[in-house]
């Protein structure tokens, strides 16, 4: 049997550390967890950054996964029916709230959308398939972000981004949001991701009842929230119904 490609282990060491980090990492963070050289660390990330596999912030030089890898993913998922056990249930909910739907998957802080489906009406709308989301900015986020196993969740400050001035970057904020989320089952999205948008969206469970994605609803803030700013009791239900149905498939496959 032939031996193994030390630079395939090293990176695929390199994208497990970031990955399990929740976040982004530094480059002499990555190099003391995977047990290399600075230099040798770095030669990596540049190759995977210029596969798409990661993804540099700007700011700070820190590095996350990237969509490249997030699309793999995507298509993993699907080679798993997840999204064609979905799929009926997504246009079932599109087709009753007049909604985009949305299932997501989480990788670090962000999310991916493995379905979409269009609200059914005449606006222009792209397809957002392989897109990867800011999870705390929105509901599908929140909800994968809070039904996270204990372990899974960063121990330090990860450095949110600020998408909106409603953006939630201040980490004890999401906590506190996570946790209520938690308790009653859902995520609010209000203008936090994209102005004049609101969304909701349920936990979707595999076997073993692990939360394994997130099923969702985007549209306009008045056709999600009242006038009070309450999230409208119809639209929450049918969202709920929708994600345990699609979690009752999966349980059967």
């Amino acid at each position: 049997m032939p031996g193994s490609v030390q630079s395939l282990e090293r990176a695929a060491a390199i994208l497990r550390a970031i990955a399990g980090s929740g976040g982004q990492m530094g480059v002499t963070e990555l190099a003391g967890v995977v047990g290399l050289a600075k230099t040798t660390t770095h030669g990596l990330l540049r190759t995977l950054l210029s596969l798409g596999f990661v993804e540099q912030d700007a700011d700070s030089g820190r590095y996350r996964l990237g969509t490249g890898l997030l699309d793999l993913g995507s298509h993993y998922l699907d080679a798993n029916e997840l999204r064609s056990r979905a799929s009926n249930w997504c246009d079932s909910l599109a087709a009753r709230s007049g909604c985009s739907v949305r299932l997501g998957t989480l990788a670090g802080l962000q999310v991916v959308v493995v379905h979409h489906v269009f609200r059914p009406d005449d606006s222009a709308q792209e397809l957002e398939v392989g897109a990867a989301l800011p999870a705390h900015a929105t509901a599908l986020g929140k909800v994968l972000l809070a039904f996270r196993p204990a372990a899974s969740r960063p121990p330090a400050d990860p450095r949110l981004e600020r998408s909106t001035a409603a953006t939630m970057v201040d980490p004890a904020k999401l906590a506190a949001e996570l946790k209520a989320v938690r308790g009653r089952g859902w995520a609010v999205q209000r203008e936090e991701r994209v102005p004049g948008e609101g969304g909701l969206a349920a936990p979707v469970h595999g076997a073993g009842g692990l939360v394994v994605a997130a099923l969702g609803v985007t549209a306009p803030v008045p056709e999600v929230l009242g006038s009070a700013g309450a999230v409208r009791p119809a639209l929450l239900e049918m969202v709920l119904e929708a994600a345990a149905a699609v979690s009752r498939e999966l349980v059967r496959s």
